[in-house]
């Protein structure tokens, strides 16, 4: 049996990218949200991050352990990530606004989850697959959870 898992490799440093942006884009929405809401918003932010830095460790492991370099570089995160970085200021978005640019965030990283899915799938990397599709679990969850803040539905 051949331990050689190119394209998962390649797809796990796509995760690290990701997971790297992603994890600055809830901070700023962190430090920049304002409104009735934020005490409620405010710690579920250090949730998401939380998650996220667990998610980005585990996932850096996984590609070391099976014979891959994680990205470790700004420079890295920035050239691979799907994922917009913007600079924003105070009172430029509401606090609803965030919420809608984070859940097409999730989502994005929701699809990334389910396209690293299918490759450990086809790639037999079954172990990676399962980290994989439990991360996809939360995020669905996630997503589910800032839709119905924003009174939609979870596949609105």
């Amino acid at each position: 049996m051949t331990y050689d898992f190119p394209r998962t490799k390649d797809h796990l440093n796509q995760i690290i990218a990701d997971l790297s942006q992603i994890m600055v884009n809830v901070h700023q929405t962190h430090w920049y949200m304002r409104g009735p809401e934020f005490f409620k918003l405010h710690p579920k932010m250090d949730e998401f991050m939380a998650a996220f830095d667990d998610q980005l460790d585990q996932t850096a492991e996984r590609l070391i352990a099976i014979g891959g370099s994680p990205y470790s570089t700004v420079a890295e995160f920035t050239a691979h990530t799907g994922l917009p970085e913007e600079v924003v200021t105070f009172g430029q978005y509401a606090l609803p606004d965030y919420m809608h640019r984070l859940v097409k965030q999730f989502e994005y990283l929701r699809d990334v989850y389910q396209t690293g899915i299918e490759i450990t799938d086809d790639e037999k990397d079954f172990s990676t697959q399962d980290m994989l599709i439990a991360f996809k679990t939360d995020v669905d969850k996630d997503i589910w959870m800032i839709k119905a803040f924003l009174d939609q539905g979870p596949l609105d």
